[in-house]
């Protein structure tokens, strides 16, 4: 009687490369519409192999939610896979009990895409604005891509954040930045104009952060000027930031700055065009 009982819970357990449901946290399933191109993958982790990409306007079917990070999915072609449930790329229907999960993580940051933040759009010159949307649009391309710390900055199967920053610029720009934040930021400040409010930036500027240390503002000295860099992102304007920070956050993404341990955490920024 056990081993039956036993040969049909491995029966019930199946894998989505089979394209069969596994055994989740269940919920009604929920028509959903992708909102951003998201990484569709085989299972629940930035590490697992990638289907393919969700494009926006993409319908989908919402299964289940193994955790706060993950939807199990199944697209109108009938595959099965899981997608981050950061709002920035899924919007579930009203039918669907709200909207997508936070997607949060790492070291406590929330997604925030729909913020209008302030900050500058920015434009400059009409060939470094060519230029930033290049770089930009590179970095876009890895949105979803795997966090690694330390990770080899001979390939593009996984970035830390100041590797994600230098291969953003590589790739639109052909510009060659050191390879970590704190190389990246020296950079920056050799060419001038670094601003400490990150509301004066311009999209395509680097932003340089400290250490996290909580999610509430008095937890941040008020004298930044020699705080020691430990993050780095790309400033895409209306308050935003497309960067990388751990496995847990999804990899590569967008968060939103204002009122955010990010707008706490910030020391200071500026472009890296020359």
């Amino acid at each position: 009687m056990k081993k039956f009982i036993a040969a049909l819970l491995i029966a019930a357990t199946v894998t989505t490369g089979a394209g069969l449901i596994s055994p989740h946290s269940a919920l009604a399933a929920s028509e959903a519409t992708i909102t951003y191109g998201v990484n569709f993958r085989v299972s629940p982790s930035t590490d697992s192999k990638v289907i393919r990409t969700l494009k926006k306007g993409e319908k989908i079917q919402v299964i289940s939610q193994p955790n706060k990070y993950w939807y199990y999915v199944r697209t109108t072609q009938g595959q099965l896979g899981y997608i981050s449930t950061d709002s920035k790329y899924i919007s579930l229907s009203s039918s669907g009990g709200g909207s997508a999960g936070s997607g949060s993580g790492g070291s406590g940051s929330n997604s925030g895409s729909g913020s209008s933040g302030s900050g500058n759009a920015g434009s400059g010159n009409s060939s470094n604005s060519s230029t930033v949307n290049k770089i930009i649009e590179a970095g876009k391309k890895y949105l979803g891509t795997p966090y690694e710390f330390g990770s080899d900055r001979s390939n593009t199967r996984t970035f830390d954040c100041s590797d994600f920053v230098r291969q953003a610029f590589l790739d639109g720009a052909g510009i060659k930045l050191p390879s970590d934040s704190r190389g990246q930021g020296s950079y920056v400040k050799d060419l001038g104009g670094t601003k400490t409010n990150w509301r004066n930036l311009k999209a395509g500027d680097l932003m340089f952060f400290m250490d996290y240390k909580g999610t509430s503002k008095s937890s941040y000295p008020s004298n930044i000027a020699n705080q020691r860099i430990s993050h780095v992102g790309i400033y895409l304007g209306n308050g935003q930031i497309l960067h990388t920070y751990s496995k847990a956050s999804g990899g590569v993404r967008i968060d939103s700055i204002e009122g955010k341990h990010w707008e706490y955490r910030f020391i200071f920024g500026g472009s890296a065009l020359k």
